[in-house]
């Protein structure tokens, strides 16, 4: 049982009955389901697409930048003399990977300062005057400063991206427009892959991959002078008439009023328009914040961007090309995203997500057994293929697509973007990580463990999913506020604290109990990061279960 503090503020508009059981994630679901209003008829897609079709071209330079170097890297450290160390090809990679996280971090405050539209032209400049660094190089210092400028504007770019969508979509086609985002995202990978198709055999090639990149760049900054500003951020900054004329362009004029209307029920006045960065993680926030995090945190994971690094290696050894390897499983990655696409808003955000995780943990256990066979067994070579396809597809399904959409659906207004901000943040932590330990943890562990270790993430998701993450498909976001997240305002009450607290220490020290008799206390430093990795997964899944163990209505 749990009683909300009784905060001043929020006890002017909300109020629970201190014995009142809390909904289990099932109920509140329910709830949303069943608080049907008298509607009048949908708005039309047509008004709001061109908005969301010109922020994606954020997305699709997401997906291009990050696979532009692939095919390239050896005509780069060729030409501009680091060809055979290792390390700085590495660098030229992860440098991006760095300054996107560096942008992730501020892409909240940029975009609450000046407004969605101005944050896209302001993250396109670094990837615009990036590119130019990078096509023009001489040097490996060059190229890292380019490298570095492009990675801070995907670092905004996204986290941005997923704001304006969900804020400028009806209801009832907002998972549709959500799935345009991988989409695009995908797009961008494919066309990164058959721009440098020719690097091989036209020499400098490398430069005009980056030179194309900066057209995407300067269509955004353009295009964005022609899109609505977002009439969420605008009705927060009180500019009220110019949020309804933004509402009459992207809903039609007879949809404006009850668009405003839904806005002014969560208008908290009195509250305060700058949250501290503490009350995303111990405030009266800390609960939606943690499982927008989680979300990222297993997303990345699952093991998602070492199957794409590793998928050239597999697709050798059963005697495809690089080339074609990169083909199937853009193929794959495409063909989820429209089966996302086509359901989202359909079956909802929880059931894809749900079948996705199974997928992928289902994909896994046939890398493993493929793995345990003998390595001249052809059978071996056609299980991990397919095995690694279905991986794809499945992310693609559902993992890769609803984070992105799911959680400024779920964050309260108040703290949306800066939230956002936090979530990315992560996601590019373990992206990075991932990306450094996946082939000294393959060379250590081989592919039958790692695929393992990856699988039981896989898992570890779906029983996240099922008792923490709420449906959403179809409403609005004022009434996902207010159905489902009402009681998520409240901070957490002195039981509650000492409940957290408790639960802190019984899950570290039976993880590091777990851990210490796995790995030796004197193990590479490689591993002293897999100790911080794998804890946090875990406890994911150990503070959800905590109810059949008696911590029923703890709410950290």
């Amino acid at each position: 049982m749990w009683s909300p503090s009784h905060g001043s503020s929020m006890n002017k508009h909300l109020t629970l009955e201190d014995d009142m059981d809390p909904f289990d994630v099932e109920s509140r679901s329910a709830l949303l389901q069943n608080s049907m209003e008298d509607q009048i008829s949908n708005p039309s897609w047509k008004l709001s697409f061109p908005h969301v079709l010109v922020a994606t071209i954020v997305s699709f330079l997401f997906g291009y930048h990050l696979g532009v170097v692939n095919e390239p890297l050896e005509s780069i450290a060729a030409e501009l003399g680091f060809n055979g160390n290792t390390l700085a090809e590495g660098l030229v990679v992860s440098t991006c990977l760095a300054g996107a996280f560096l942008g992730s971090l501020s892409s909240g405050w940029i975009a609450d300062g000046v407004g969605r539209r101005r944050a896209f032209q302001l993250c396109a400049i670094p990837m615009f005057v990036g590119a130019i660094l990078c096509a023009t190089a001489t040097t490996l210092a060059g190229m890292l400063v380019g490298r570095f400028l492009v990675g801070t504007g995907l670092g905004v770019g996204p986290a941005v991206a997923s704001l304006y969508v969900t804020e400028v979509s009806p209801a009832h086609v907002r998972g549709t427009y959500g799935s345009f985002i991988q989409i695009a995202t995908c797009l961008g990978l494919m066309a990164a892959l058959v721009v440098g198709i020719p690097v091989k055999d036209i020499s400098g090639w490398w430069r005009y991959c980056f030179w194309i990149s900066t057209i995407p760049a300067a269509l955004l900054a353009i295009g964005m002078v022609f899109c609505v500003e977002s009439p969420h951020w605008l009705y927060k900054q009180g500019r009220i008439s110019e949020a309804e004329i933004e509402f009459e362009r992207l809903l039609g004029d007879s949809h404006v009023k009850t668009a405003m209307a839904e806005l002014a029920k969560l208008d908290r006045g009195d509250e305060s328009a700058n949250e501290k960065f503490t009350e995303l993680l111990i405030g009266r926030h800390s609960r939606v914040v943690f499982i927008g995090s989680s979300l990222f945190a297993l997303q990345q994971l699952s093991g998602i961007n070492a199957v794409f690094y590793f998928s050239s290696t597999v697709f050798r050894r059963a005697g495809v090309s690089s080339n074609v390897a990169n083909v199937f499983v853009g193929i794959s990655n495409l063909i989820g995203s429209v089966i996302a696409l086509a359901l989202m808003d359909k079956l909802g955000r929880r059931v894809l997500l749900l079948w996705s995780f199974f997928g992928m943990a289902a994909a896994m256990a046939l890398q493993v057994f493929a793995a345990s066979l003998p390595a001249l067994n052809s059978g071996a070579f056609y299980f991990s293929v397919a095995g690694m396809l279905m991986f794809v597809l499945t992310f693609a399904v559902g993992a890769g697509p609803v984070p992105g959409l799911l959680i400024p659906e779920l964050l309260p207004s108040l703290i949306r973007a800066k939230a956002m901000a936090f979530c990315m943040s992560v996601h590019w932590v373990l992206n990075f990580f991932v990306g450094l330990m996946f082939l000294r943890l393959l060379e250590l562990f081989g592919p039958q463990l790692l695929y393992s270790f990856f699988g039981t993430f896989c898992l570890m998701a779906v029983v996240f999913v099922k008792r923490n993450v709420v449906e959403t498909k179809g409403k609005s976001l004022q009434e996902i506020e207010i159905a489902l997240l009402a009681e998520w305002y409240y901070g957490p009450t002195v039981q509650t604290r000492c409940c957290r607290d408790l639960r802190d220490l019984a899950a570290k020290s039976l993880l590091l109990e777990f851990l210490g008799a796995i790995f030796p206390a004197d193990g590479p430093v490689f591993l002293s990061l897999l100790l911080w990795t794998t804890p946090g997964a875990l406890i994911i899944v150990y503070y959800s279960s905590y109810d059949s163990l008696g911590w029923k209505g703890c709410i950290c």
